[in-house]
């Protein structure tokens, strides 16, 4: 079995799992193939802290959980340096962070100076405590949960830390046949949400390195440039896309094709990531809101006002 195999029989291990889901689960690969953070955003109980465990699970990976509360402390994520008195030395004690997949559940409950602590890690793969850096271990992804910002205890999370998430997945509830499966599982079947490992750590980086040597077009690279300038320049978007989303989607697509078995990138793996990837990153300003605009009717415009290569 190849690693292009082996990449989509994890999709269909968790399909097994998040039932009716099987979008979702291929968004949520591709993000951890092209190294990326995920954000789930959604009610409770639709499975997000499921889907983010069974991930873990299934690629074999060392798995944490942090659980964000309002005093949850930045150095519960990074680590803390302490004092050995045996060894007369200081010695780093890890924080949750250090892990390959990273569970931040409930990520908006927690104080801003606690979010913010996450900011080096998922950036630069590396934490700094006391002026002493920690690389992380590789892979390494942040899968965060959290509710709608509209729910009692909730913090917005700021502009810097939502643009770097790869994507921004809602499972949304099951359709009524998905969750009549679910009933017939839970009551035969008490180990239905246990994954078995079916790679490893070392592995998933082998499949993120031959995603990167995906072959993207100029014409691809040129046709992503077009969205985002118009983003850039629309009356009604108040931030538009950044550089580094940029170079996200082109990874993405990569990833895309990879999961395929191509060895190319074409048009569709592109338009087919611009919503989970660019519109939690869009703001819009206040005559949008008051025009009833949306990002996602903006977005739709802009693809269609860009022409598409034909490759």
């Amino acid at each position: 079995m190849n690693y292009v195999e082996k990449a989509n029989q994890i999709i269909t291990s968790l399909g097994k799992i998040i039932i009716g889901k099987q979008e979702t689960v291929t968004y949520s690969i591709i993000t951890l193939l092209s190294e990326g953070h995920l954000l789930l955003e959604d009610v409770p109980g639709v499975g997000k802290t499921t889907l983010a465990k069974s991930i873990a699970a299934v690629t074999g990976c060392e798995f944490s959980r942090i659980q964000f509360t309002p005093d949850t402390l930045p150095s519960d994520v990074t680590g803390i340096t302490m004092y050995q008195m045996d060894k007369g030395s200081f010695t780093y004690i890890k924080g949750s962070v250090m892990s390959n997949i990273v569970l931040a559940d409930e990520i908006n409950r927690t104080s801003p100076k606690t979010q913010a602590s996450l900011l080096e890690a998922m950036e630069e793969k590396q934490v700094t405590v006391d002026g002493t850096t920690h690389k992380l271990p590789a892979p390494f992804m942040v899968i965060a949960t959290q509710n709608p910002s509209t729910y009692l205890g909730t913090y917005h999370l700021p502009e810097a830390q939502m643009d770097r998430f790869f994507m921004r997945l809602s499972l949304g509830y099951p359709s009524n046949d998905a969750e009549k499966e679910m009933a017939h599982l839970y009551l035969t079947n008490e180990n239905w949400k246990r994954a078995d490992a079916i790679t490893d750590a070392t592995e998933i980086a082998h499949m993120q390195k031959e995603v990167s040597q995906v072959f993207v077009h100029e014409d691809i690279i040129s046709y992503i440039l077009g969205i985002l300038d118009k983003t850039r320049n629309h009356e009604y978007i108040k931030l538009g896309i950044s550089p580094r989303a940029m170079l996200a989607l082109i990874r993405g697509s990569q990833a895309r094709a990879y999961l395929t078995g191509r060895d190319h990138v074409i048009p569709e793996d592109t338009i087919n990531l611009l919503k989970p990837m660019l519109l939690h990153r869009m703001i819009l300003t206040n005559d949008a809101y008051l025009g009833q605009m949306t990002n996602e009717k903006i977005l739709d415009a802009i693809r269609c006002s860009v022409k598409v290569p034909l490759l």
